[in-house]
């Protein structure tokens, strides 16, 4: 086929683009690049919302989680079509580091600038939902329901934490790595709807959308009427007073974020370098060694 009539890259492609594109991110101006991280965090804790609402009324965990898989793949559309800045996507700029292309320092600030913007945007959505009287949904229900999943969250182990969050963003960051081989809006949404799809409903944890549902959750902890909403859904007194900033900060945001790195970074990043990049540059080497001792 007509490599102009194409109408998206190859894996091995993919692979090679993403050196550029990391390059790309990582000399973006740091305030253009905290601005778009702000936007991006706000899609995602629109996506996170989103999915809280058409599900606190269903009892059946498969039917809802799958159901919330459904509407939260829309975050990272917004994200991608729009050209937001995520952390969890931006683990992919390991590929240009590995070419030597981006400095791992210049990498490294790139995720501190996009996690504290994703943050400031979670942050800005939460409190337009709190102030709304969103969560007064069904009685009261739907604020109970975000303490439930909130102190959900602040309850898993770090271990827990961590596995959750590798498989997360393994499947997160394969999303994006589909999505960039589309040359066409509609290619890309779909590449992204299905990995989406499958880490919601497998209830794997994502950093950024934590940054809505556990703030949600403690904020909302302050009304009396969404505490006994969440009580009547299971959540007991020890676990309401466990759910804090602190364990937000060290029993969730720690070991997910760690995981997410892990799980975009290596598990995707490194294995389609090592793939498609690596392999084709010794081969080139080779090629050119033996070219060398032929003449």
């Amino acid at each position: 086929m007509d490599k102009a009539r194409k109408m998206f890259f190859d894996p091995g492609e993919i692979a090679h683009n993403y050196i550029e594109t990391g390059c790309n991110k990582a000399k973006f101006p740091m305030y253009k690049t905290l601005v778009l991280s702000i936007l991006a965090g706000a899609f995602i804790a629109f996506a996170a919302q989103g999915s809280n609402v058409a599900i606190h009324t269903i009892s059946s965990v498969g039917i809802s989680k799958a159901l919330a898989g459904a509407l939260f793949a829309t975050g990272l559309m917004m994200v991608v079509i729009t050209g937001a800045e995520l952390f969890t996507g931006n683990t992919l700029i390991v590929v240009s580091c590995m070419e030597k292309k981006t400095r791992w320092l210049s990498m490294l600030k790139n995720w501190l600038v996009v996690y504290v913007g994703n943050f400031i945007g979670s942050l800005i959505i939460v409190l337009f939902i709190i102030y709304s009287g969103q969560l007064d949904f069904s009685s009261g229900l739907l604020g109970g329901f975000t303490i439930k999943v909130a102190s959900y969250k602040t309850s898993l182990t770090f271990t827990q934490a961590l596995c959750m969050g590798i498989l997360c963003n393994w499947l997160v960051c394969l999303a994006v790595w589909m999505a960039s081989a589309a040359k066409d809006i509609a290619g890309k949404l779909l590449a992204i709807f299905f990995p989406i799809w499958l880490f919601i409903t497998s209830g794997f944890e994502h950093s950024v959308a934590n940054m809505y549902y556990i703030p949600a959750g403690i904020l909302a902890k302050q009304n009396p009427e969404w505490v006994n909403q969440a009580i009547t859904l299971g959540v007991t007194p020890e676990k309401l007073e466990h759910l804090t900033w602190g364990t937000f900060m060290v029993n969730n945001a720690l070991p997910v974020t760690l995981g997410n790195i892990i799980g975009g970074s290596i598990f995707v990043g490194l294995m389609y370098w090592l793939g498609f990049i690596y392999k084709r540059k010794n081969s080139q080497t080779s090629e050119a060694e033996n070219q060398s001792i032929t003449g």
